[in-house]
């Protein structure tokens, strides 16, 4: 899966640091790693929910 910018955003999720965020960061790749498998791409409202998710907690 190439690195898009919803990927950028949970990698720097993920470095926060705090175990329940690596937790929820590697379940949301798995979820879009899934789709990529099957050939599919995650919706273009999937994206948006996880970058408006991500910049919540971010803050």
């Amino acid at each position: 899966m190439a690195e898009n910018n919803g990927e950028l955003e949970l990698n720097e999720y993920i470095r926060q640091g705090e175990p329940e965020k690596v937790d929820k960061s590697n379940a949301w790749k798995t979820a879009i790693g899934l789709q990529d498998v099957d050939g599919l791409k995650p919706s273009a409202y999937l994206l948006k929910l996880l970058k408006n998710i991500l910049k919540v907690r971010l803050a």
